[in-house]
């Protein structure tokens, strides 16, 4: 690392804090006021919104947006560059363009590791703060949110394994015990085992956590004909915690990253469809850390041009390339969560398309 490498780092890191205070106090400023009402019927301090809510809230943010901090960032203190000759003169003393990139790169790989891990692991967390609030005092009021596309949003269907089916009936998570329940077991198109229950409750008295159904009739069919078994209770194997039934539709921001991943093979394993929301999320964890990387070159290569039009220009050509990004970015995520679109293609042919950008604009820079 030469004094150049230092230099050029050091202001990539210093524009990339201010780009980042300065816009999580817009989004704050923004959200506070369509939320008002809300935080206002909660009855919380604005002590206890902050860390209820907004502690949450703002890793959030940094998270969305971390590829636009980078990008504005590495536009906005290049054209400076660019504008006082330092770019020409860095070049005319006989440095080559890539060397001239090498710190912007170092740059967003620093960035973009970054990201990487606090998609992974931290960002989840701040999620985790964010959804409790919004499911407790926002939700509870928007009655799109409360609507239910059943007749019970409290009954679940589900396949354990491959043969095997389960349902449960107003399941209440606070006591982790339910209605009506029953497990099929089919094979060649027959049923071979069935079971039906009163309720079915998650026991937690033993060392070994479990399932346990009550008033339980059983039958099972085989060559010999059915047999019927009525007990008080049967210990129930299912592969399945108390959490998994139920309905979050912030599950997949909450989980870390192995965490998703458990689930989604899990839910493989049981044959549920529409798994393409939770694949695309898990795929843009990676991706998203390739776009920092992206955006950063892509960002010198169009600032280090010394132009008549001086940061406005860069600027606006960077917020322009943004916006295709994004309208891209969300284009796919559609597509995929809402179609047959392949998530690892979804997550990451932004990526793919830009990169021949990148390398288009490279091409045609000024060296």
């Amino acid at each position: 690392m030469k004094k150049l490498d230092w230099y050029i780092l050091n202001k990539l890191l210093i524009s990339f804090v201010f780009c980042m205070l300065l816009f999580t106090v817009i989004a704050v400023a923004i959200d506070t006021s369509e939320k008002s009402d809300d935080f206002v019927k909660s009855g919380l301090s604005s002590w206890q919104i902050f860390t209820k809510y907004y502690m949450g809230f703002i890793p959030y943010i940094w998270s969305l947006l971390f590829p636009l901090f980078v990008f504005i960032a590495v536009i906005f203190f290049t054209s400076k560059m660019a504008l006082r000759s330092e770019v020409i003169a860095i070049l005319a003393s006989g440095t080559r363009f890539t060397r001239f990139l090498r710190p912007y790169m170092i740059g967003g790989l620093l960035l973009a590791t970054l990201l990487f891990f606090g998609r992974a692991y931290f960002i989840p967390m701040a999620n985790n703060i964010m959804s409790n609030f919004r499911k407790t005092y926002i939700d509870k009021n928007d009655p799109l949110k409360n609507r239910s596309e059943s007749a019970c949003s409290t009954c679940f269907y589900k396949r354990v394994d491959s043969v095997t089916y389960m349902g449960v009936k107003n399941f209440d998570a606070l006591t982790q015990k339910s209605g009506a329940f029953f497990i099929d077991r089919v094979k060649k198109g027959r049923v071979v085992y069935n079971l039906r229950a009163e309720s079915v409750r998650w026991d937690t008295t033993k060392k070994m956590r479990r399932w346990v159904a009550e008033n339980v009739v059983e039958r099972q069919v085989d060559s010999l004909g059915e047999r019927v078994t009525h007990l008080k209770e049967k210990v129930v194997r299912l592969n399945m915690a108390p959490d998994e039934l139920i309905k979050d539709e912030y599950l997949k921001d909450k989980l870390t990253t192995p965490g998703l991943k458990r689930l989604i093979k899990n839910e493989q394993l049981r044959g549920t469809e529409g798994l393409n929301a939770l694949k695309v999320e898990l795929y843009k964890r990676t991706s998203t850390p390739f776009t920092v990387l992206l955006l950063t070159f892509i960002g010198a290569v169009i600032a280090s041009r010394k132009t008549r039009g001086g940061s406005g220009m860069h600027l606006a050509l960077g917020i322009v390339i943004a916006a295709v990004f994004i309208l891209a970015d969300q284009f796919s995520t559609v597509f995929s969560t809402k179609g047959s679109f392949p998530p690892l293609l979804a997550a990451w042919i932004p990526n793919l398309f830009f990169t021949l950008v990148a390398l288009r604009l490279y091409t045609t820079a000024p060296k």
